[in-house]
């Protein structure tokens, strides 16, 4: 859904109801301008359906010297030697997540 705009005016329309006819109109707050909404919604906040943000390629990233070493031990191979960086997507609603890279078995997890 996306914003409406006057014709006349080029002013923001606002949802309305027309309660004789029973439909749903855009009408400007500045003129008489109207039209007929061509669906029923209004508004829509979509949510994300998946959450779970993915490492990428974690390949030699243990032989790194630039990234940060953590003592956080490995779930697979019990290793308490990783290197860890922070999820780089590009989504703005996003948290920080911060993914570990076993030195020894070049498993990847994350805090989450």
């Amino acid at each position: 859904m996306s914003l409406k705009f006057c014709q006349n005016c080029n002013n923001l329309l606002y949802p309305r109801e027309d309660r004789e006819r029973r439909t749903l109109l855009f009408a400007c707050r500045n003129c008489n301008f109207e039209e007929s909404a061509v669906e029923a919604r209004v508004y829509r906040n979509d949510l994300m359906r998946q959450s779970k943000e993915e490492a990428g390629v974690t390949q030699d990233l243990g032989k790194d010297p630039t990234l940060p070493r953590t003592n956080i031990e490995c779930p697979k191979c019990l290793s308490s030697q990783s290197v860890f960086f922070q999820d780089q997507s590009k989504r703005t609603e996003t948290r920080m997540t911060l993914f570990y890279v076993c030195i020894s078995c070049n498993h990847a997890f994350s805090n989450f």
